[in-house]
């Protein structure tokens, strides 16, 4: 009898991480509408803090990266189910992509007392894409729909989770409002800054109300303005 042979397998794909192509669906659809060759997603960081800026990002994906990511980007997610190293780590992937181009825009507490917070996170990312070379031909919105930005476009509920455009932006815009309030700590060690990153935290409340608000702070905010000192 003939020796028996196995059949060759064929070569599997390269893996793609679970996920990742569900999370471009939005950007591929985008795509196919006419004259949409240049997306930008658009994310904020740091609505909800009572100490500190709000950040926002915008990251333009020519055509050509949202059909074949760089494999550095692939395990990109909404940066708040990633660790602090992680986050670090794509930060400077995307930085270090000469095709992809970011816009960041940081809006102080003292705007953000005068404006109030929702006014003042729609501000930062219109300035986030006004900051981009050239504007893109759609913008994905995080969250609700924005008014008065530069471009056209589109939001999506939970985008930075759904979206390989948004999630990027979200991970530009936490990691530069995270090293901000590091920096703030040493301005000011009493509040814990680098440790909470301005939210109301109990040790937070505490210490505003032991040493009172400092310029970071968002005098605005209610558990802020009552713990005053006059």
């Amino acid at each position: 009898m003939p020796a028996s042979s196995k059949a060759k397998k064929p070569k599997s794909p390269e893996r793609v991480p679970p996920g990742t192509a569900s999370r471009l669906a939005v950007e591929h659809a985008a795509l196919l509408q006419s004259g949409v060759s240049r997306i930008a997603g658009v994310d904020e960081a740091g609505r909800g803090p009572l100490a500190g800026p709000v950040v926002a990002a915008a990251v333009l994906f020519p055509a050509h990266l949202l059909h074949q990511p760089p494999a550095g980007l692939l395990d990109l997610n909404d940066s708040k189910k990633l660790t602090a190293a992680k986050r670090d780590l794509l930060f400077e992937r995307l930085n270090n992509i000469p095709e992809l181009v970011s816009g960041v825009a940081v809006i102080e507490p003292e705007e953000i007392d005068r404006l109030n917070i929702l006014r003042a996170t729609h501000l930062a990312m219109a300035r986030a894409l006004s900051a981009l070379p050239a504007l893109p031909d759609l913008a994905l919105i995080d969250g609700l729909p924005v008014p008065d930005l530069p471009c056209p476009s589109q939001n999506e509920i939970k985008g930075d989770a759904r979206c390989l455009t948004i999630a990027a932006a979200s991970i530009l815009a936490k990691v530069t409002r995270d090293r901000i309030m590091t920096e703030l700590d040493q301005v000011h060690p009493q509040y814990g800054f680098a440790r909470h990153k301005g939210y109301g935290t109990r040790a937070h409340l505490e210490a505003i109300a032991r040493h009172g608000p400092c310029p970071a702070h968002r005098r605005s905010f209610a558990p802020v303005r009552q713990l005053r000192l006059f």
